[in-house]
């Protein structure tokens, strides 16, 4: 097989150019070294307490970020992060690497994220991002919609004991001494229902703004939290609609003197109660609701059918907290390449 040449590559890249690259429109978009401060900070010890600069260099801070994303962009395990960069031009070109250039490779990509993950810095990115999104013309507009999706992770077998001590936050008495086995037991990650399936793992909870789809507050808990329990940590005040819609989980009276009390409006649905159902005209107030409060399942829709779902595959609250955190931010990014589409001068 003839080996490839700068031209062979050069062509390669062109037509992925002409199939219209998505990870192109994002790579331009995305104000990548305005990352590096907070990256660093987490990925090189300060040089104070480096032993010495003998040894491999670590990869680039933004090229380990951008490695990250790629996996929040297709829903990618570890080990396919690293399969795939090594096989796809794209990925490739995304993160800035020539065939003959080093590539994370699945451990590494573990370690970083795990370093995020451990410092809390996944959100702080996310601000950061949110900011960005600001002083391009993409503010906060229209209102709020809030909702939550469940995001699975794989399921624990455990006995009856082992998870009536883990619902009351101990831990079960035969894994003190089995540490392998206990590494890989989510004692965080709860059941619940839905639509009377039993669902388990974790909670990512959004405030969506009704103009632009863009995520704008974040919080990720175990499955088991009432939606409504969410909401001090996803309303805000930055956006220019006052309205605030939400399905009728969200629905009380303690809500509504919430939404009072900040100067919000609320359009949550209503919902009947036993031996009162709905009148007629609650019910078409709940579908002219509807037409809004859909925008935020476009929103999941997107991350589980067009960015290869939601699996997390960690264990544990604080790594779910940043795998959805990078799923949440990956999400805006690409969302911001298909509004520039639509529309490159937002008012």
């Amino acid at each position: 097989m003839a080996q490839m040449g700068f031209f062979d590559l050069s062509d390669r890249y062109a037509s992925l150019d002409a199939k219209r690259d998505p990870l192109v429109e994002i790579d331009a978009i995305v104000p990548w070294e305005e990352f590096r401060p907070a990256l660093e900070r987490v990925w090189r010890k300060p040089k104070a307490e480096r032993k010495s600069r003998a040894g491999r260099k670590p990869i680039d801070a933004v090229v380990m970020f951008k490695t990250l994303l790629l996996g929040a962009l297709y829903n990618l395990s570890d080990d396919q992060i690293e399969y795939q960069v090594r096989d796809r031009l794209s990925f490739m070109r995304f993160l800035g690497l020539g065939l003959q250039d080093r590539v994370p490779d699945a451990k590494t990509v573990w370690l970083y994220r795990e370093g995020l993950a451990q410092a809390g810095v996944v959100e702080a990115l996310f601000k950061q991002f949110d900011g960005y999104l600001a002083r391009q013309g993409y503010i906060a507009r229209g209102g709020q919609i809030l909702d939550a999706s469940i995001v699975p992770v794989p399921k624990n077998h455990n006995t009856r004991e082992e998870n009536k001590a883990i619902k009351n936050g101990d831990v079960p008495e035969d894994w003190a001494d089995k540490p392998a086995k206990r590494s890989q037991k989510d004692t965080d990650a709860r059941w619940t229902k839905k639509h009377g399936k039993s669902h388990y793992g974790y909670k990512n909870h959004v405030n969506v703004d009704r103009q632009h789809k863009l995520v704008r507050r974040y919080h990720v808990s175990d499955a088991a939290l009432h939606d409504s329990q969410a909401v001090d940590h996803l309303l805000m005040q930055g956006n220019t609609g006052l309205d605030v819609w939400a399905d009728p989980a969200y629905r009380s009276e303690e809500m509504e003197a919430k939404l009072r009390a900040r100067g919000l409006k609320s359009r949550i649905h209503r919902k009947g109660k036993r031996g009162k159902p709905l009148t007629e005209q609650g019910k078409a107030s709940n579908r002219t609701k509807s037409a809004v409060r859909a925008r935020v399942e476009h929103v999941f829709g997107a991350q589980t059918n067009d960015m290869g779902g939601t699996l997390v595959r960690t264990v544990g609250l604080i790594r779910a907290k940043a795998k959805i955190g990078m799923k949440n931010l990956a999400y805006n990014m690409r969302r911001l390449a298909q509004l520039r589409r639509l529309n490159p001068c937002p008012a």
